[in-house]
């Protein structure tokens, strides 16, 4: 992707609502050429803004899509690469399962939300996120071999697993920060809008 524009509404498309500092945050471009391209976009009409949060509108969406095929052809071809994506795709099966246990737990036969009062059980999950972690470090640095701003999520998924397993467990799964779990799931968005998959459930 060389394109900025393309760049820019790509990191927007996966972080949905967001400053011009989030988006440069993901895609490896500095927040003032982030901003100055999003200022351009919303004067074009490919943008929505609000109180410091841009969106894209409907037809830039569509537009972005198209426009992959063009962008992303090189890694769409690298066989090395989809393969690559194919082992992430082991792993992130593994992870959302996971994930699923870190949301809920077994009592009494039932499973029921965790409300992590149980600290052991939550230390069981964090250490297998660590084994899992160790698993996936081969896959996210041949990544960014290939697509050097992919290095972002590799450093910023270790920095969220290093604060989970000193005590700040919100670094597992809360959308409201970049928890590991919120920088996987973006980190699959990135990968899937690049190669035009699609999100299995």
């Amino acid at each position: 992707m060389k394109n900025d524009m393309h760049l820019v509404l790509h990191g927007l498309a996966i972080k949905k609502h967001a400053s011009a500092a989030t988006v440069a945050g993901i895609i490896g471009l500095d927040s003032a050429r982030v901003a100055a391209v999003l200022q351009d976009a919303l004067t074009k009409g490919s943008v929505i803004e609000a109180k410091g949060k841009f969106s894209l509108q409907p037809m830039a969406r569509i537009a972005l899509e198209s426009d992959y095929s063009r962008y992303c052809s090189d890694l769409r071809e690298n066989q090395a690469f989809v393969k690559l994506y194919e082992d992430f795709e082991v792993v992130n099966t593994a992870l959302k399962a996971l994930i699923t246990d870190w949301q809920v737990t077994e009592i009494a036969g039932s499973r029921v939300p965790n409300d992590h009062s149980n600290k052991d059980y939550d230390s069981r999950i964090i250490d297998r996120l660590g084994e899992l972690h160790e698993r996936a470090e081969r896959v996210l640095t041949e990544f960014a071999a290939h697509l050097p701003r992919l290095a972002i999520y590799r450093d910023k998924l270790l920095a969220a697993l290093e604060k989970a397993e000193d005590g700040a467990i919100e670094w597992v799964s809360d959308a409201r920060i970049e928890s590991y779990h919120t920088l996987w799931f973006e980190l699959h968005e990135d990968l899937l809008r690049t190669l035009g998959r699609t999100r299995v459930e």
